[in-house]
Order: C-alpha cells, then structure tokens, then sequence
C-alpha cells in the first residue's frame, strides 16, 4: 500500500480500537446481573424466582474474545505505525512529511491573511446621526445632542508589496502540496493489510474470533 492508504488503514485501525474500547469500557457490557425475587419471605407459598438482566451487547458472550481483538488491534497498529515511520524517513523533503504538512497549513493561513489585506480599500463614509456632541440648554444644564459622522478608513501598508508576498506565498504552499501528494501516492508502506479497510467491524472481529476458535 502506498502512504494515503496507509494513513486511511491507521485510522480504521482507531476506529475499531475505539469501538471495542467503548463495549469494553461500559460495565453493562462485561458483567451478568442476576436478580431474585424474594417472593417467599413475603408469601410462603410463593417460589422465588431468578432471572438475568438481558445482555447489553450482542458481543456478550465474546468479551475475553473481544479484549483479545483489542490487544491484536493495537499490535497492528503498532506494525503500521512503525512500517509508515521507515516510509517517511526516505522522503526528500527538507522538513519531513509531517514538518512540511504543517508548514504548509501555516503558508495557507499566512497567504489567506495577506490576501485579506491586499483587498482592502481605503474609503470615507457619512453615517448619519452617528456622532455625538454635548452643549448647554436654556437652563445651564450640558445635555448631549447627535450630529453626522464623517468615517474615513485609510490603509497604512504597501498593498502592492502584500500582493507579492501573497503571491510567492500562494506558489510555494501549492508546489509543496503537490509534493506532498505525490509523496503519499508514490511511496510505498512495507505493511500487508490484514483486512480489507473497507470492512465493518462485525466483520473483522468475525473473522478474527474465526481465526482464534481455530487455534
């Protein structure tokens, strides 16, 4: 597989950890409760009776199966994690793929910032009854009044040098993303997939407790 498959089958690797992490963690899923109904100590003649409470996931008679999948998740993914770092390590890029994917998102948040600046305007506007003033009435008393406000917004930047910085900005984020996208089809990840990414994990755990009730 190359690197934006690998990265896809780590996440589903995550996925499934965490979906049996939740069954695990959750003490309805690996516990039986059993209640009895004192009946006899109110009614002599009665019968007690016992029932369990029904299973809180179809996966309650697999749990020891179930943790074993977890752990067998997790070795996998440490193959993974270990076989994508020995990928990585042969790319030439000066910063590595994780160094320049976040430069890279750095670039484009700088290069949308100065494409900002450059489109600002310099401008002057009257905002009617927008201003206030204050004055003495008849009485001697200061009172305040409203008036026109004349707003002029002037740009205090070299527009032009922004344009230009933007512009070699936005060249250099979209050369490095076509490397980087180049990088994760054209390299290879040394890690055969022991399942097909694409599986529920109903399937993969059936397969798995397959496998195990083989052994």
């Amino acid at each position: 597989m190359n690197l934006k498959e690998a990265f896809r089958f780590q996440n589903k690797l995550g996925a499934l950890m965490e979906e049996a992490g939740e069954i695990l963690g959750c003490d309805r899923n690996i516990t039986r409760v059993q209640n009895t109904h004192l009946r006899r100590k109110v009614m002599e003649e009665a019968e007690d009776e016992t029932a369990f409470d029904a299973p809180a996931t179809e996966y309650s008679e697999q749990i020891t199966q179930l943790a074993e999948f977890l752990l067998y998740l997790l070795g996998e993914r440490e193959k993974l994690s270990a076989a994508i770092h020995r990928a990585k390590a042969g790319l030439a890029l000066s910063a590595g793929l994780d160094g320049e994917v976040s430069l890279n998102g750095k670039r484009q948040e700088v290069s949308a910032l100065f494409r900002h600046m450059s489109g600002l305007r310099s401008s002057e506007v009257l905002i009617p009854g927008g201003g206030t003033g204050y004055r003495f009435n008849n009485e001697g008393n200061q009172v305040a009044y409203r008036c026109d406000l004349k707003r002029v917004t002037t740009i205090h930047y070299d527009r032009g040098r922004l344009r230009q910085m933007c512009a070699q900005l936005s060249r250099k984020a979209d050369e490095t993303s076509a490397a980087l996208d180049a990088a994760l089809i054209n390299t290879q990840v040394d890690y055969p997939a022991p399942f097909d990414v694409n599986e529920a994990f109903a399937e993969v755990f059936g397969a798995f407790a397959g496998t195990e009730a083989d052994v």
